[in-house]
């Protein structure tokens, strides 16, 4: 057997990158009313994307079928060969189908079509030849074949595995758009290791509620009065209420700097007179993420939580979001 040296190997490597590479971006040429139609056909079922497929195309599809899932379109696998064992029953007329083959001619995805067109289940096919009988048999179909695979041999598929997985992100980017599947919808789905840790906490899960603890005081008050407040609360600011106990303003341990830079005597001083005027709040029923990217964007370490009458029902700070798991 031939020992291949270093550079031998890296050549190689190249060549498979570059091969697959190709192959995949000669699928935009083929991307026209199939893709168009291949979503609204999904977004207008009232089942699920049922993917199929044997042997490598299998465990493309296991991988279409997951992030299908992830990204906001109930998908399931069904294997082709236990499908003639009674798994085909997971099919129901509200469902559409996803079969994966790049012959076309899989005996085993072959035998599922009856059952499939006796439902009037939508049938999208991903294949490498239209004219095959799962091409003919398709209702929208999705060109994947490759001049050839980054197999020297021409044997394993690579090249093809490779295009066919593309193309099925390629829809499930699309879904995911059409939908309108946000990030925080993306997290929910994922409330475990560090994508989702933490997310599923409200502001109101881990605010601080307890009014004797939180850091209020009156326009009116003195600013040395405020500044003692905030030595005590220990959360590096104040809540600044008007004689209707709404928010009016805030004063922040970085405020504090900046007043007594400015002012040569702060013992006149009120707090109307210096506090930061219509500061950023959040609402109680808001995730705990979008304290956190308001915090990030506004480089503060705390937010008012206010009611609907702008009354500070609570607050929040950075260091809850960290002990959650949340920042």
């Amino acid at each position: 057997m031939e020992v291949l040296q270093s550079n031998s190997l890296k050549e190689l490597a190249s060549e498979v990158f570059t091969i697959e590479a190709d192959s995949v971006l000669k699928l935009k040429d083929r991307i026209n009313s199939n893709l168009e139609d291949a979503i609204q056909t999904i977004i207008s079922s009232k089942g699920r994307v049922i993917v199929t497929g044997m042997g490598k195309s299998g465990l493309i599809g296991r991988k279409i079928s997951a992030t299908l899932s992830s990204t906001g379109t109930p998908s399931y696998f069904l294997h082709p060969a236990e499908s003639t064992h009674g798994d085909s029953g997971i099919i129901t007329r509200e469902d559409v189908v996803i079969a994966i083959s790049n012959s076309g001619e899989t005996t085993e995805l072959l035998n599922l079509l009856p059952l499939i067109k006796r439902f009037e289940v939508p049938l999208i096919v991903l294949a490498g030849n239209k004219n095959s009988t799962l091409g003919k048999s398709a209702d929208i179909y999705f060109d994947i074949s490759v001049e050839k695979e980054a197999c020297p041999l021409g044997k394993a598929p690579t090249a093809s595995t490779t295009a066919t997985l593309a193309m099925g992100d390629a829809i499930a980017v699309c879904l995911l758009k059409k939908r309108g599947f946000s990030e925080e919808d993306f997290l929910l789905y994922h409330p475990s290791g560090a994508l989702g840790k933490g997310i599923l906490y409200t502001v109101s899960d881990l605010m601080l509620k307890d009014k004797d603890l939180m850091p209020i005081a009156h326009e009116n008050d003195t600013f040395l009065e405020t500044v003692d407040l905030i030595s005590k609360k220990k959360l590096g600011c104040a809540l600044i209420l008007n004689d209707n106990n709404k928010l009016t303003g805030l004063i922040t341990d970085g405020d504090i700097r900046r007043i007594l830079l400015r002012y040569p005597d702060v013992s006149i001083l009120n707090n109307k007179t210096v506090m930061t005027k219509n500061p950023k709040i959040i609402t109680a029923s808001s995730m705990a993420t979008k304290a956190l990217a308001y915090m990030e964007k506004y480089s503060i370490t705390a937010l008012a939580v206010c009611d609907e009458n702008n009354v500070p029902i609570g607050i929040i700070h950075i260091h809850d979001l960290l002990k959650a798991g949340v920042a």
